[in-house]
């Protein structure tokens, strides 16, 4: 019978100890699937970004349509970046040529966790798309 009474009291003990690593666990679980949200909407932004860029008729407006989606894409997303930057890359911009465009966005990990989490990261994604071969000049 001291057994039992030794044991009393045990389980909510363990159940006080352990609350705290659940609720940390879930924490992190959450702010996890918020970062990988926010590399898919970069992802989104930049894709939307080299499409523009592939159907505009100069290179000046290609880099400046490129931009504007970039800009487009990610303003009305729950994307909040501290820095962005749209590098497009035109190389020969011609039918049958590639237009690639980098987007980057540095995000501050408290923002995207929705909890206290010290420090930053970029979050980066570059697409490649074809400019059309039979468009016409």
């Amino acid at each position: 019978m001291s057994s039992a009474r030794e044991d009393r009291g045990a389980s909510a003990v363990e159940l006080v100890l352990l609350t705290p690593l659940l609720i940390l666990l879930a924490l992190l679980t959450v702010a996890t699937g918020r970062l990988v949200a926010a590399r898919l909407e970069v992802n989104n932004a930049a894709h939307q970004a080299a499409r523009a860029a592939s159907i505009a008729r100069t290179p000046a407006s290609a880099a400046a349509a490129a931009r504007s989606a970039a800009e487009a894409a990610l303003k009305g997303r729950r994307v909040t970046c501290v820095g962005r930057s749209v590098n497009v890359e035109l190389g020969s911009f011609r039918p049958g040529g590639k237009v690639t465009v980098a987007v980057t966005c540095r995000v501050r990990l408290a923002d995207v966790a929705m909890v206290c989490v010290p420090g930053g990261t970029a979050l980066t994604s570059r697409f490649v798309v074809p400019i059309d071969y039979w468009r016409s000049r």
